[in-house]
Order: C-alpha cells, then structure tokens, then sequence
C-alpha cells in the first residue's frame, strides 16, 4: 500500500444520539461494534413503527441531546428537559423498519413518548437499538459482521472541509457542515477529493468507504431554526448530480474498535 501526500487530518467530530435530531460535536469519538458509542441509538417511530426523520418533521432539529455522565437529556424550545438513562435497562419491545430493515427497539416509556409526541403533533414512541441487536449494514457494500445502528445504512460519514467550502463558493448564503450530519470532518485536502479514496487508516483504525452519500431535502432544513429552504440542495444538484442522485460526502464502513479525535492524521491508502 502507498500512503498520499498529508497531512489530512480530522478537524471536526460528531455524534447523533437520536436519529434525526440535533448532533453533539465531540472531541473524541470511541468506534463500537455498531460505529461511534451512543450513534444513532435511538430513533424515533410512528404508531405503524416506520422511522420518523426531518423529512416529515423538520423541527426535530431543534430537538437537541445533552450527554451528561450516565444520563441523556433532550431539549427542545419551551419545553422541560427529557431524561434518558444511558445504561441498559428493561423495556417494551417494539418492531421497528428503517427503510428495508425491520429491526427490534425498546421502548423509553410512555413519558417519552408523550414529550416527542408533544412536540410532533402525532402518537411516537422513542426507541433504543438493544446491544443483543444485529442489524447488518447492506450486503452489497459490506462484509459478514458489519454492523450498524439506526443510521440510514452505514456507521459513519465522511465529508471534507473544502467540499464545503466549494459549495459555498457557488451559494448566495453560506451554510454550515452541520446541513449535511457527517460524523467526520476532514482537512487538508481539495473539494471532492474523498470521492476517490477507497480506504483510510486513523489512529491504527481501518475504514473502507463504502459508497457516495445520496443527499436529501433534510439537507435544506436550517438546524438553528427547523425550517425549509430549497438551499443547499438545489446549487448541489447542479454540479454534483449523478443519475438521479446527488452526491455530498462519504460513507464509512469501520474494521474493528478504537478512538478517533479531533487532530488524527487520516492516512488515504490506495
């Protein structure tokens, strides 16, 4: 294997406790079986038990989780804070689909279920993936024992700073990395030049990247206000369309545990 020219390093880390709902900038991020400890974790369902996403209800980005030593609490404008124990604990099992996969949840209870449902004017329930779950990351990009949470099909995401910056350079109003929910940002380094790396190595961590990621219209809602615009998405699907699908960032598929933080030379292998 031949190591690029660097550095390229990780300027930026983040985890999203609840699927859809705001992430958390961390400092360093531990890589369980599943991908970042506490990502995608939870997730948030309708009473048919369908995965409930910005895409229905952008004001879920306002909705904001704190970690705090063994607890969670997820906030939201005019509204007590919600507690969530971190630690393993019993509760009602509930049948689950995120896109094609059918997965098992626990439920949090009734209590959070009535503040989400509070808030998105329908019947919800909050669930948490329990470790004894296996939900297999997509076989045509993956191999046997590759795993992920309730993430829309890998364990991480990948984007570069200046693929950002790029698309901002095209754009009336600036937006921030935070539109598009990577897990890692990257620095130094051209616009767009993950679109060719196949394989990189980060604190003595192996990452295949698995495959482009298809942008959606959760890209247009503004994570400070929750609403709508047609920004970025429209400028994006004018130069980074392929078929039908626009492309922004990499996904990430882990080989094994470790710890990544912010800093860490990311060695781009061919």
């Amino acid at each position: 294997m031949m190591y690029h020219d660097g550095p390229v390093r990780i300027s930026r880390l983040w985890i999203y406790p609840v699927k859809s709902c705001a992430g958390i900038a961390v400092a360093s991020m531990e890589l369980g079986e599943r991908g970042p400890l506490h990502d995608r974790e939870w997730m948030v369902a309708d009473a048919r038990g369908r995965f409930v996403s910005q895409r229905a209800h952008p004001e879920m980005a306002l909705i904001r989780p704190v970690l705090e030593g063994d607890r969670m609490f997820l906030t939201a404008p005019g509204r007590e804070p919600l507690e969530i124990p971190l630690g393993p604990r019993p509760g009602q099992a509930v049948e689950v689909d995120i896109w094609r996969d059918r997965c098992r949840g626990l439920s949090e209870g009734p209590a959070a279920s009535a503040w989400l449902g509070a808030l998105l004017g329908e019947a919800v329930t909050l669930v948490r993936m329990p470790p004894e779950e296996v939900r297999p990351v997509d076989p045509r990009y993956a191999r046997p024992g590759d795993r992920v949470g309730f993430a829309d099909g890998f364990p991480l995401l990948l984007i570069s700073r200046a693929s950002l910056e790029d698309l901002n350079a095209r754009l009336d109003e600036p937006v921030g990395m935070e539109r598009f929910r990577p897990n890692l940002e990257v620095d130094g380094c051209g616009p767009f030049a993950e679109d060719a790396w196949r394989r990189l190595e980060i604190a003595g961590v192996g990452l295949r990247v698995a495959k482009p990621c298809a942008r959606c219209v959760i890209t247009t809602v503004d994570p400070a206000t929750g609403r709508r615009g047609e920004e970025p998405l429209r400028t994006l699907a004018a130069y980074r369309r392929f078929g039908n699908k626009v492309l922004f960032g990499q996904n990430l598929i882990h080989e094994g545990r470790g710890i990544l933080q912010v800093g860490d030379v990311v060695h781009v292998m061919t």
